[in-house]
């Protein structure tokens, strides 16, 4: 590995780990990177998803304080995620990864704009409370949650714009704790998929190693620093991030 590779991987692990810690997105800088210094395209989804399923830890250790107004959320939530992101990992290897990417772009300018749309359903949202088990938006979130999770364990990029808007629809309001409890389900996500790829033998040990010391320092930093902005610029960051994401991934396919 040459030092402008070494270099190129740590820096895209540490600006996908901060992109991801605040909205998501991040496989979409660490992926292309891969693939630009020459990396097979499944061997680099898999290596991605791993270094930053452990840089993923300095987001969560940014997020703690958030915990305990996001465990019974986390509850409900991390069964579908940890089956849906098994199911996910496990297509990955018996099919073409190129089918489902196409699909990214769409996914991630979907999300983006329900994210923009949740403020006129929060409304909707607080005249019945979603949060009570049998609630219909309760278990359509569920099932949501379930479809996301095989979506990321599969390729991953835009999971987490996905999660904030299934959470803005439940009602949540607060930008912090939804970023909280949308790290720690993606990393539940991204956790099951690793294993699956490392028991695959799909891993490329030195770039992963090199791009987790990025990821943990982006994933931290992003973490640590969103909580000192404004929860509206927070959602501004956000919604530009999906948007950029989408027409840069819009972009690559249709050029």
């Amino acid at each position: 590995m040459s030092g402008l590779e070494a270099l190129a991987l740590i820096a895209s692990a540490a600006a996908a780990g901060a992109i991801n810690a605040v909205a998501g997105g991040g496989t979409l800088l660490t992926f292309p990177t891969l693939l630009l210094w020459g990396t097979a395209p499944v061997i680099a989804n898999a290596t991605s998803t791993l270094a930053l399923v452990i840089g993923n830890a300095g987001s969560i250790f940014g997020f703690r304080r958030q915990f305990r107004a996001v465990r019974p959320w986390l509850l409900r939530f991390a069964p579908a995620s940890i089956a849906g992101g098994l199911l996910g990992s496990a297509l990955l290897t018996h099919s073409d990864e190129r089918v489902f990417a196409r699909l990214v772009p769409f996914l991630i300018l979907f999300a983006t704009v329900l994210f923009l749309a949740q403020g006129a359903f929060r409304g909707l949202a607080k005249r019945e409370s979603a949060s009570a088990v049998g609630h219909p938006a309760w278990w359509l979130a569920v099932a949501f949650q379930f479809g996301v999770a095989v979506y990321g364990g599969y390729f991953g990029a835009g999971i987490g714009i996905l999660m904030l808007a299934s959470l803005g629809f439940l009602g949540l309001g607060d930008i912090h704790e939804m970023n909280a409890l949308k790290n720690i389900l993606g990393s539940l996500i991204n956790l099951v998929a690793a294993v699956w790829f490392v028991a695959s033998g799909l891993i490329d040990w030195p770039k992963a190693g090199i791009m987790t010391a990025g990821a943990l320092a982006g994933y931290y930093a992003g973490a640590h620093f969103s909580q000192r902005i404004p929860q509206r610029r927070v959602r501004t960051l956000i919604t530009v991030i999906g948007l950029t994401m989408s027409a840069a991934t819009f972009w690559k396919q249709f050029r």
